[in-house]
């Protein structure tokens, strides 16, 4: 039966309009299909400005511009990949170039940097703190300098002082200089300190700590270092206390009042009276390419440097080739079906490599002692043999220590190498009489080392800079008689580098340690380089 035209059906159902839909569909579900994306997405962009911003803000309180500039490209970054629809494959990739910024590309930049400065033991800020670490240590208290009622105040943690003078309260601490924060009611020490908390005298007298913390503080008077600063004993009454020493910014000169010497600022960071001696502190600059001349130029430094970096090249040669050949030849032997029990024997094997390093270089450490060692007593009869106390014999030494730590992996790295080889070509070669060793030497070695010169290229890299086991098993002792920095018999370039900055003790040289790494960094960079290139010629066994 036909409808006429113009009526609706009983059977279809009415037709709504897209405005009367949207306008019955329920107000919650719409929102949080839409509403509470958007909330979300609000509150992550406020969290990760909020935390780049502290970052940003940071840098600039310690004025390192160079931070702070790269923190607010990061952060600018993060807010147009993650937060816009643009740049969909830099959602993935931004977290590991930004780690690669920070941990690779900055490091090495800044270890750049120090290398081209003088920066270590006196070395270490700018020519202000240079002159107010001088004078501070020529500070003496005179008869004529005034002295103040005075109340020890804490703000964020850092401790200062405050007094009155002229009716007015100041304060500061270590770092900040005096300043006006507020009327005084009456002469004596305030008690009431804007911005700052008042420390009850009793508190720090009744804690030795913090009693010898307060009477070490001195306080600078004024932006000038030669208007003294404020120092107290008994934390209830401050005096002014002056340097024998006077600065004259304008001819960057520093005189002792006291015996009438100048000394006079330098290009290398240091004041150098007429007769050359020089105040201890100094301050950083650019130095050129020194550091890197001293390493070749210095007599007292290029004649250890040589032994440590010629048994740098051994001890890196070594521990790969011993441990290679070992793991290669066991491998060889346990991948022989007829060998019983393998898969026992295999484990057996594989278990110093199992063991933490620093904690097996230790264990032989004890193993190898002269007196009570097992080494001695057990192998050798007793014999007092000195071990870690002889140059060679502690070469000796560690180097077994390391093949010991290492073998088992290249083990690992040789039998599944082997179980990889095409057994036609073995037996090929077989059928025409070559026997064992032939078809090890033109076939299992050359396949072998296919797979395995990549790896040991970089065994190689790590051997140079493997700093646990020469560190923990003897600290690259036994000491070269008369070298810097005590270096050692056993030291590496990596230990060297860490004597040589000073991190274990001692004078600290940064610049010096920063030169040695670059050079360092390229070694290993060209002959990694240089074997990777080699490595293409085994490519034709294949």
């Amino acid at each position: 039966m036909s409808v006429p035209q113009g009526t609706v059906s009983e059977s279809a159902p009415p037709r709504r309009s897209p405005e009367r839909s949207q306008q019955s569909e329920p107000h919650g579900r719409r929102w949080s299909g839409i509403g509470w994306g958007f909330v979300v997405k609000l509150v992550l962009l406020a969290i990760v400005n909020a935390f780049g911003l502290m970052g940003v803000f940071a840098a600039v309180q310690a004025e390192s511009w160079i931070i702070a500039t790269a923190a607010a490209v990061l952060l600018i970054a993060a807010d147009i990949v993650y937060f816009t629809k643009r740049a969909l494959p830099l959602k993935y990739l931004l977290p590991g170039l930004a780690f690669l910024l920070v941990f690779q590309v900055f490091i090495f930049g800044y270890t750049a940097y120090i290398a081209f400065t003088n920066y270590g033991a006196g070395h270490v800020g700018s020519q202000d703190q240079a002159v107010a670490a001088a004078l501070a240590q020529g500070e003496r208290r005179i008869d004529t300098s005034p002295s103040y009622p005075l109340a020890v105040v804490e703000q964020g943690g850092e401790y200062g002082f405050a007094i009155v003078d002229d009716g007015e309260i100041k304060a500061g601490a270590t770092d900040r200089p005096l300043e006006v924060v507020g009327d005084a009611s009456g002469s004596g020490a305030p008690t009431d300190v804007p911005g700052w908390n008042v420390v009850p005298r009793g508190t720090f007298l009744g804690d030795p700590a913090l009693q010898e913390q307060i009477v070490e503080l001195r306080v600078p008077v004024s932006d000038d270092p030669n208007d003294g600063s404020i120092r107290t004993r008994d934390g209830s009454t401050g005096a002014v206390y002056l340097s024998t020493l006077t600065w004259d910014a304008d001819a960057q000169t520093i005189t002792d009042t006291a015996s009438g010497v100048v000394y006079t600022a330098t290009d290398d960071g240091q004041f150098v009276s007429a007769d050359g001696a020089a105040l201890p502190t100094g301050w950083v600059v650019n130095v050129g390419f020194d550091n890197f001349l001293r390493l070749v130029t210095d007599p007292g430094l290029l004649e250890p440097l040589a032994l440590v970096t010629l048994w740098t090249f051994v001890w890196a040669a070594l521990s790969v080739i011993i441990p290679f050949a070992m793991g290669l030849v066991v491998a060889l032997i346990f991948n022989d079906p007829r060998v019983k029990g393998r898969k026992i024997l295999r484990t057996l094997f594989i278990l110093p490599y199992a063991f933490p390093a620093f904690m097996s270089a230790l264990l032989f450490r004890g193993m190898f002692n002269a007196e009570f060692g097992v080494i001695n007593e057990f192998f050798f009869g007793g014999a007092n043999i000195d071990w870690l106390g002889d140059p060679w014999l502690a070469r000796i030494a560690v180097l077994f220590v390391n093949v010991w730590l290492t073998y088992p992996y290249y083990f690992l790295v040789c039998t599944g190498a082997l179980q990889a080889l095409p057994s036609d070509s073995l037996e090929a070669a077989s059928i025409d009489g070559a026997g064992r060793f032939r078809q090890f030497r033109a076939i299992v070695l050359p396949l072998v080392l296919v797979s395995t010169a990549p790896l040991l290229i970089s065994s190689f890299a790590f051997s140079f800079n493997n700093f646990t086991v020469i560190y923990m098993f003897n600290s690259g002792g036994p000491a070269i008689p008369g070298a810097p920095y005590a270096l050692g018999s056993t030291d590496i370039l990596i230990s060297a580098i860490w004597r040589i900055s000073g991190v274990s003790g001692g004078a600290a040289d940064y610049g010096l340690a920063s030169a040695l790494s670059i050079l360092v960094f390229i070694v290993i960079g060209v002959i990694s380089a240089l074997a990777f290139r080699q490595t293409r010629k085994l490519e034709e066994y294949q």
